[in-house]
C-alpha cells in the first residue's frame, strides 16, 4: 500500500533571524532537512486518513479508472518502461478543466509504481523555504504531487528548475561577503503537476515536463459506467435509466456526476424506499433546480438576465457582474464556461450574446 505524505509548509520559527534563502543562522543546515509532526501536518493527515465519499468513489488504480483512454495508454508504457528500467517517472503534467481525475492519475500513479506520495498545493508555497521540506523528505523514486502548480509564485517555480533537472537545491546562507551556499543532493523523484490553466505557466516549466497530457470531457456511456460502479460502492440499488438520467446532466464531468449521485441517494433514502429510479432521479434534481442538461438555477438566471435586460447581448461582463450581484469572477469561471461549451453562449469583440439555441431551451419565443 502506499504511503501517503502531507508535509507541513510551515517553517520553525526557532530563530526570527533565520532564513534559508538569503538569511543567516546556523540552525540551516538542520531546518534544511524538513520538519514533521507539527499541528498542521497532523490535522492533514487525518484527513487523509478520514472516510470521506470523496475518498470513497476516488479509484484506487488506473485500471479502475473509465474514461481517459489515450491518457491511461501513455501512462501504462511509461510506467512499464520505468518499472524495467528501475528509473523513476519522468515528470508528469496534467491540465484540463476541473473535476475530470487529475489528481485521481496524480494519487493512482504512485500505487502503480510502489511508491510513496507527497502532497502539496501551488497557492500554498508562498517561498521558496516552503517548497524544501517537501523535497528533502522525498525517497528514492516517490512522487512529488503539486496541485494547481500554474499559481507557483515566480521565485518558487524558478526553484524547482534544478530540483526537476539535476535532482539538487542550492540553499544561500548568510548574507554579503559572508555568504555560502549549500549545495542539498535530493534522491531521483517525479514531480507531477496539475493545472486547470497550462497557458499561464511559464515555458521554462512547463518544458521540463516529459509527458504532457490534457484531459478531456467524458462521454455519457462513460458516467453511466462511473455510476454504476460508485452506486455499488456506496451500496445503493441504480437502475440504468436513472443512471443514465444522471449522466446526462452531469456535464460531461466525474465530479459533478458523483456530486449528483451523493445527493440522489439522500433524497431517496428520505423520500422513499432508498432505491434510485428515474422518477426519484428527476425528482431529486428538479429539487436542486439541475435541469434535463445539466445547468443549474445560476446558468438559467445568467441566460433569462442577458435575454430580459440586454435583449440577449452584446453585453459586457462587468455589466452582467453587476446586474446580477455576482462577481465577475465568478461568473467567467465557474458560469461561462459550460455556457460556452454547451452552445448557449457567444463571446464577441463586443460582448456576450445568446444563441437561438438558448430560446429553444428555456422555451423563450424570439419574436
Amino acid at each position: 500500500m502506499v504511503r501517503e505524505k502531507i508535509l507541513g509548509g510551515n517553517w520553525p520559527e526557532e530563530d526570527p533571524e533565520e532564513d534559508l534563502i538569503g538569511g543567516s543562522g546556523h540552525n540551516a543546515e538542520q531546518a534544511a532537512k524538513g520538519l514533521r509532526g507539527s499541528a498542521e501536518t497532523e490535522r492533514l493527515q487525518a484527513m487523509l486518513d478520514t472516510p470521506e465519499s470523496d475518498t470513497i468513489l476516488r479509484p484506487k488504480r488506473i485500471s479502475e479508472m473509465v474514461g481517459q483512454t489515450e491518457v491511461m495508454e501513455v501512462l501504462y508504457i511509461a510506467i512499464d518502461a520505468a518499472k524495467k528500467r528501475g528509473d523513476p517517472l519522468g515528470h508528469i503534467l496534467l491540465d484540463g478543466p476541473p473535476g475530470l481525475g487529475k489528481t485521481t492519475f496524480a494519487t493512482c500513479i504512485p500505487r502503480e509504481m510502489g511508491v510513496p506520495v507527497s502532497m502539496a498545493s501551488g497557492p500554498g508555497l508562498k517561498a521558496p523555504k516552503e517548497l524544501i521540506p517537501y523535497l528533502s523528505n522525498l525517497e528514492p523514486g516517490a512522487v512529488l504531487f503539486i496541485d494547481e502548480i500554474h499559481r507557483l509564485p515566480k521565485p518558487v517555480e524558478e526553484y524547482l528548475y534544478t530540483a526537476m533537472e539535476d535532482f539538487r537545491i542550492d540553499i544561500v546562507l548568510g548574507e554579503g561577503v559572508n555568504a555560502r551556499t549549500l549545495n542539498l543532493a535530493l534522491p531521483k523523484f517525479t514531480l507531477i503537476g496539475a493545472t486547470t490553466r497550462a497557458g499561464m505557466l511559464s515555458g521554462p516549466l512547463r518544458d521540463r515536463f516529459q509527458i504532457r497530457e490534457h484531459l478531456s470531457f467524458y462521454k455519457t456511456t462513460e458516467l453511466v459506467e462511473i455510476l454504476s460502479r460508485n452506486a455499488k460502492k456506496l451500496d445503493v440499488q441504480l437502475t440504468p435509466e436513472a443512471s443514465e438520467e444522471i449522466a446526462k446532466r452531469s456535464r460531461g464531468t466525474p465530479r459533478w456526476a458523483n456530486n449528483h449521485l451523493l445527493w440522489v441517494r439522500d433524497f431517496a433514502q428520505s423520500k422513499s424506499d432508498g432505491r434510485i429510479t428515474l422518477p426519484i432521479a428527476e425528482k431529486a434534481l428538479a429539487m436542486r433546480g439541475i435541469d434535463s442538461i445539466g445547468l443549474d438555477r445560476q446558468d438559467r438566471r445568467y441566460l433569462e438576465t442577458l435575454i430580459r435586460v440586454f435583449s440577449g447581448g452584446p453585453a459586457g461582463l462587468e455589466a452582467m457582474a453587476h446586474t446580477m450581484s455576482v462577481s465577475a469572477d465568478t461568473l467567467e469561471d465557474e458560469v461561462e464556461p459550460f455556457l460556452l461549451r454547451s452552445e448557449l453562449l457567444t463571446r464577441t469583440r463586443r460582448g456576450r450574446c445568446v444563441t437561438p439555441k438558448t430560446f429553444e431551451h428555456l422555451k423563450i419565443s424570439l419574436s
